[in-house]
């Protein structure tokens, strides 16, 4: 049988939050929270009757509404208004406060159940996402490896060919080298054959 739901508010950035959860800590996670905000003073149960209307009407989903005022939670809200942001008190004292309706225990049970589903489709949401980001990661990954692998190839073919150009060269400057010396002696021994024959 689900946990009976409690509903918890906080206020963070431009809104209001609140949610029904079974939980502080499934509400953090649903809130998206990096730390715990209970501890902090930042966060509450509450049990006003006009927020815990709202959230056991929408189990699970995050309500807003602008921060600091009065206004009705919802799915969707608007930002603060100017006068909202500068006199947040004053906003607050015009809202009228009302008993609100009584939660039936039938309608908090139902409201349990509903934040589960609500549970069980976000953690399929979030496993499908981490599905695609895998498949997504393997793509890359394979594409990198396969470039990886043809830039290794190039690089094997052209040390070789680098390699045979220098082996190349030596010969040339091998060969270049040889035919210096050989003209050196040739060109000694014409030279001395040349002295010679004008001295006769």
């Amino acid at each position: 049988m689900p946990r009976k739901l409690k509903t918890y508010q906080t206020s963070l950035g431009f809104y209001d939050l609140a949610i029904s959860a079974p939980s502080m800590k499934a509400a953090l996670e649903a809130w998206g929270a990096g730390s715990n905000l209970f501890h902090q003073g930042a966060a509450k149960e509450t049990d006003d009757p006009d927020v815990v209307a709202a959230t056991m009407a929408h189990p699970g989903v995050v309500l807003r509404r602008p921060a600091g005022s009065n206004g009705r939670f919802a799915e969707h809200s608007d930002l603060p208004t100017n006068e909202e942001v500068e006199h947040p008190r004053a906003s607050r004292s015009k809202a009228k406060k009302s008993a609100g309706p009584q939660i039936s225990e039938k309608a908090a049970s139902r409201a349990a159940v509903n934040f589960e589903r609500e549970r069980k489709q976000r953690d399929a949401a979030r496993m499908r996402e981490l599905a695609e980001e895998a498949k997504k990661r393997e793509r890359r990954d394979r594409t990198v490896a396969k470039a990886q692998a043809a830039f290794d190839k190039a690089q094997r073919e052209h040390d070789v060919r680098a390699g045979d150009i220098e082996a190349e060269r030596d010969a040339v400057e091998k060969r270049a080298q040889d035919e210096e010396a050989r003209w050196q002696r040739e060109k000694g021994k014409l030279t001395d054959a040349l002295r010679r024959a004008r001295n006769e």
